[in-house]
């Protein structure tokens, strides 16, 4: 197995900070690895070096206004000065494009935890034709949390404060909401998962557990949005596989009850190859958790990466 961390210069701009792990003979696939808010792709280590032992090749980059990923209009917490979702998607394909240059001919499979998922579903709404499978993990698109934040609200605190602060009313409706839904707790960030010592990680990384800033929450409301009814889901190839997990404890996905809404709209849309899966036990971060939810987990993944590989007259498809 070769891993390797380097910049990848995108046509954004940005300076993308990438890790690749590549198996020691040809590769079968290729995973794009789309990180959640506030972390990075370095959390996702453990799982490229297992993924690239069962040869697959993993790609995992820090998106803009996160880890080491660098450009002059997206420092830390804000995706860009102008544009910035729409930059977030180009840096995509162009981590989609080196993976394809260094695999040529090998099926592509998107992974978007949290955050990362909306960002998944948004580029393969732009960019789906041609993908192998979508896998959309522990994210919500319902209104829950953007209800909590309250559009009136939101614009206030953006007219007192301007884009490009920190903003406590996110924090708020989201974050501190999904603390005190886990009792008793020994840490803020108990939700993420049962394993302590990812949670101390967590907590002790600079590059993490940061609030957005008001520019940013607005983007990731724009994403979130496109999944939150059925009409824009339309846009994705209805032949796409799609993968939909969560955790049963998990807050930020009302315990898996948001995931299989989501299946349940994708089916709706028209997408003809959804799967849903809700890990018992798990809270937010399934590929982080104690065993044997984490196993479970990637398992699952495994599986799914196997599914997509398949001629699409083998595999289950609704309506066909």
């Amino acid at each position: 197995m070769l891993a390797s961390s380097t910049l990848l210069d995108s046509p954004t701009g940005a300076a993308l900070r990438l890790h690749r792990f590549l198996p020691e003979g040809e590769a079968r696939a290729v995973l794009l690895i789309l990180h959640g808010l506030a972390e990075h792709s370095g959390r996702y280590v453990r799982l490229g070096h297992e993924l690239a032992d069962l040869g697959i090749a993993v790609y995992a980059h820090d998106h803009r206004g996160h880890g080491s990923t660098t450009a002059l209009d997206a420092p830390l917490r804000r995706f860009g000065g102008r544009n910035g979702a729409a930059k977030v998607l180009r840096d995509v394909q162009a981590v989609r494009h080196q993976a394809e240059a260094d695999c040529p001919g090998k099926p592509v499979v998107v992974l978007g935890h949290s955050m990362g998922a909306y960002i998944a579903l948004n580029h393969a709404r732009t960019f789906g034709e041609g993908l192998a499978g979508l896998a959309l993990w522990n994210a919500s698109f319902e209104r829950g949390w953007s209800e909590r934040l309250g559009t009136v609200a939101f614009k206030a605190e953006k007219a007192l404060k301007g884009s490009d602060v920190a903003s406590a009313l996110f924090a708020r409706a989201t974050f501190d909401v999904w603390s005190r839904s886990v009792q008793p707790r020994r840490t803020p960030f108990d939700w993420l998962t049962h394993d302590e010592s990812e949670v101390d990680r967590y907590i002790a990384d600079p590059l993490c557990g940061w609030t957005p800033t008001i520019s940013m929450v607005e983007d990731i409301l724009n994403w979130q949005s496109a999944g939150a009814s059925v009409t824009p889901l339309g846009d994705l190839p209805h032949r796409l596989p799609i993968h939909c997990l969560g955790g049963s404890e998990d807050p930020a996905t009302a315990k898996g009850a948001a995931v299989r809404s989501l299946a349940a709209r994708l089916e709706q849309a028209g997408s003809l190859d959804v799967h849903c899966h809700v890990v018992p036990g798990a809270r937010h971060e399934v590929l982080l958790e104690i065993e044997p939810m984490r196993s479970e987990a990637v398992e699952q993944l495994r599986a799914f990466i196997d599914r997509c590989l398949l001629p699409s007259g083998q595999r289950r498809q609704k309506g066909a």
